[in-house]
């Protein structure tokens, strides 16, 4: 499981011409699952999302986590994080989870996150063509991978 972690000021998600999702200080999260994810990987990475320090402390130190500043997340299943581009141009997705593994974490990585952060998580919806929006505060990313926790 992929997690590119943004910090951003503000940040939204629209499908269809409508808001689905949107939030102000906190993280857009954008995911991407693979068919060897397992529910360890989803509370591994949930944890590392929710205790990510890299708020501003009042030194302009990036020493807060999320709770500390109050912040919110916008969570994006994104398969492409899964390309593979070794041969030719048109990246392959085969690593990507199919909908069947990739829905239930997806779904039970917002359930996570909202225990952890004890606050609604904004969301998109799963294959739905999505236009994304952010102000990217730094700009501050950050990319982590469970299956490289050494």
């Amino acid at each position: 499981m992929i997690a590119v972690i943004q910090r951003v000021s503000s940040a939204s998600v629209t499908i269809d011409g409508k808001i689905n999702g949107e939030i102000g200080t906190g993280f857009l999260v954008l995911l991407g699952i693979t068919h060897l994810d397992t529910v360890e990987d989803m509370e591994w990475l949930g944890k590392k999302i929710v205790g990510l320090r890299v708020f501003g402390d009042s030194e302009g130190k990036m020493n807060l986590d999320l709770k500390s500043v109050d912040g919110d997340i916008l969570l994006i299943s994104q398969f492409t994080l899964h390309a593979s581009t070794k041969k030719g141009n048109r990246p392959s997705f085969i690593e990507a989870a199919k909908a069947d593994i990739a829905v239930p974490l997806y779904e039970e990585m917002i359930r996570f996150l909202t225990k952890e952060t004890g606050k609604p998580i904004q969301c998109g919806q799963f294959g739905a063509d999505m236009k994304v929006a952010l102000l990217n505060d730094g700009p501050v990313t950050i990319i982590i991978d469970s299956k490289r926790r050494e």
